[in-house]
């Protein structure tokens, strides 16, 4: 059976949430492998919205075995509030079993002092983070300095890693941001009773992967944020700490690369930025207004607006490409109607006046772009009601159709509303 990995092809916020829940039917495993409570994937679920920063998107559904990788950074206060209020919503179903990796790194409360610090700090450009504190875990991470999911059932060693950090946060918060310093007995006594919560969901994670796939189950591969927030290949600084291209599915969940068969890119019908950065298609005029009120586009984790603009079929590409992506689920087609003109960048202009088709790795030479559209007539028919693809308008139709010449993949899915139900299934990629 063909395992499924989902990844974002934007800049995030495509709707990976309602598409991997819809996924979540075919699924027996659903694995998170990279980010952390800096994502945030809403779901909405017989008119009921649910926001989840932590847990896999299947949780909602019974029978199921969610995981937390080894890729992803994991603040235990989060996963437990998060736990906690599905259960009391009723939506834990009960023989849907959650496992968080032993190998996971965890986000400490000097991780996130740090975060606001520097964010809030007039040394160095902003770079819109969460503030949650992923990226300095992250980088603890790769320091060799971090503290992992297992290493809370031993005392001793937990102390002395927190002894050995402190040393340097202590200096950092005090020395260079007038923050106060934090003491390793007082984090120590919060994170042990931490320890004692989650002590049943964690477990050696890619064991049961790797079982599961022994067995004949069916795998999805969770990503968060979009393939330009991607550390190696996005448009950095402008990124999150993590990789978040399809690669980064089997190293954030412990297994191997040819686990995975099929990679299904979301993509949103326009496009979307939080935070900092070029955004060569941005609509600061009326219609980029209309488009943000209509999609509701404000950022599930932080609220902060999300800016709009046309969609670029250059990033799309690029991240076609960097995920070797086998089809693409689009998003929030619905939003579109009702505009007379939509427009669909298909590649830049720089400012010497040559054209590529290609994202510039330079920061400052990708703000200089000029986007370079093809027009497309709109439709005013509500589209929310559609499940099969002949029912959308003919306009709508055409739209879809150059988006799936220009990303040189097919399209298996159209979500034409917020809904579980409103979507248009072209294909499974759960079956060959």
């Amino acid at each position: 059976m063909p395992n499924v990995a989902v990844v974002g092809t934007q800049w995030g916020d495509e709707g990976k949430g309602k598409i991997v829940d819809l996924y979540t039917e075919n699924a027996d495993v659903i694995a998170r492998f990279q980010g952390g409570n800096n994502a945030g994937h809403t779901l909405v679920v017989k008119g009921r919205k649910t926001v989840l920063h932590l847990i896999p998107s299947g949780i909602l559904h019974n029978n199921k075995i969610c995981i937390i990788g080894n890729g992803v950074v994991v603040d235990p206060v989060v996963l437990m509030q998060e736990i906690e209020e599905l259960q009391k919503g009723g939506l834990f179903p009960p023989n849907t079993k959650l496992y968080i990796s032993e190998k996971a790194h965890l986000i400490m409360p000097y991780h996130k002092r740090l975060d606001a610090a520097r964010e809030a700090s007039s040394t160095g450009k902003k770079i819109g983070t969460t503030g949650r504190g992923i990226g300095p875990a992250y980088e603890d991470k790769m320091a060799r300095t971090g503290i992992r999911v297992c290493d809370l059932y031993d005392e001793p060693r937990l102390l002395e890693k927190l002894q050995c950090s402190l040393t340097e946060k202590n200096f950092l918060l005090t020395g260079l941001y007038n923050d106060k310093p934090l003491t390793a007995d007082e984090i120590a006594v919060e994170y042990l009773a931490y320890a004692a919560k989650i002590k049943p969901y964690v477990a050696d994670t890619s064991l049961i992967i790797d079982t599961a796939i022994k067995m004949g189950k069916k795998i999805l591969f969770e990503g968060a944020q979009g393939s330009h927030l991607d550390i190696d290949h996005g448009t950095y600084p402008y990124v999150t700490s993590s990789n978040t291209v399809a690669g980064n599915a089997a190293c954030g969940s412990g297994v191997g690369p040819n686990a995975i068969n099929n990679i299904v890119g979301i993509c949103k019908a326009y496009t979307t930025r939080v935070g900092e950065g070029p955004f060569p298609t941005e609509l600061t005029c009326e219609i980029g207004q209309r488009i943000q009120k209509a999609g509701q586009e404000f950022g599930a984790t932080t609220g902060r607006q999300r800016r709009c603009g046309w969609l670029d079929m250059v990033l799309v590409r690029q991240a076609v490409r960097t995920s070797s992506i086998t089809a693409l689920a689009i998003t929030k087609l619905d939003v579109l109607t009702g505009l007379d003109m939509i427009k669909i960048c298909v590649g830049y202009k720089s400012e010497n006046g040559e054209f590529t088709h290609a994202v510039p790795a330079n920061i400052d030479l990708l703000a200089q772009c000029q986007p370079v559209y093809e027009e497309f007539a709109g439709w005013k028919e509500d589209i929310v009601g559609s499940r099969d693809i002949t029912e959308l308008p003919a306009n709508a139709r055409k739209y879809l159709q150059r988006l799936e010449e220009l990303a040189d993949v097919r399209i298996n899915l159209v979500s034409v509303g917020a809904g579980r139900e409103e979507t248009i299934i072209l294909k499974n990629p759960f079956r060959d």
